[in-house]
């Protein structure tokens, strides 16, 4: 009952009011990546969601756009402006995915949506985190959010989508409120965020 029809209506409810709340909020972060990334505010890519259909998710750019001699991205590392550490580290630049649970590609708390590439390397059992729709925060995120390993997040996905409840899904939310204003588990040593999932053995 609750995942069929009522977590619709409260991620549709929560999310509109939260999108009116912050938008102020919103407005000032995206004239301030506007001046800083060279009119380029928002950062658009495509994701796989609930069984595996991919759809546009946006955030906000934390990311400049520079190359190396070789007109290839430098790593995320060094991309990372500080405008965008401050962002990421208030986890202000989740804010325009509200946008995306109000369209319904998204849910307020699920599983993170990850890159599409990744979709052929997860087992049958990582794979499961698909059997319901990603979210703004999850399980694994207030459980480490990206201080913790592949294999250790894959499993709280899948314990999240085998005891997906009202009040579960509210204790999540709390405890991203909480998380937010320690700013724990933003980034792995050495990486932006997380290093890059290349199989199901990396741990």
């Amino acid at each position: 009952m609750y995942q069929n029809y009522l977590k619709r209506l409260l991620d549709l409810t929560c999310s509109l009011i939260a999108f009116c709340f912050l938008l102020p909020i919103g407005l000032i972060v995206t004239v301030l990546l506007f001046v800083a990334n060279d009119g380029k505010p928002f950062f658009f890519q495509r994701r796989p969601g609930k069984k595996g259909s991919v759809f546009l998710l946006v955030k906000f750019k934390t990311m400049n756009d520079r190359k190396d001699a070789n007109g290839q991205l430098l790593p995320d590392e060094q991309r990372l402006t500080s405008l965008g550490k401050f962002i990421r580290k208030t986890s202000l630049d989740e804010l325009p995915q509200l946008i995306n649970v109000i369209k319904g590609d998204m849910s307020l708390v699920g599983p993170r949506p990850l890159l599409v590439e990744y979709l052929p390397l997860y087992t049958s059992f990582q794979n499961r985190r698909h059997e319901v729709k990603p979210g703004i925060t999850g399980w694994a995120q207030v459980n480490g959010r990206n201080a913790i390993s592949w294999e250790n997040k894959f499993e709280l996905d899948v314990w999240y989508v085998d005891h997906l409840s009202l009040a579960l899904d509210f204790k999540i939310l709390f405890l991203t409120i909480k998380k937010v204003f320690k700013t724990e588990g933003i980034s792995q040593q050495g990486h932006a965020t997380m290093p890059i999932f290349t199989g199901a053995s990396q741990s």
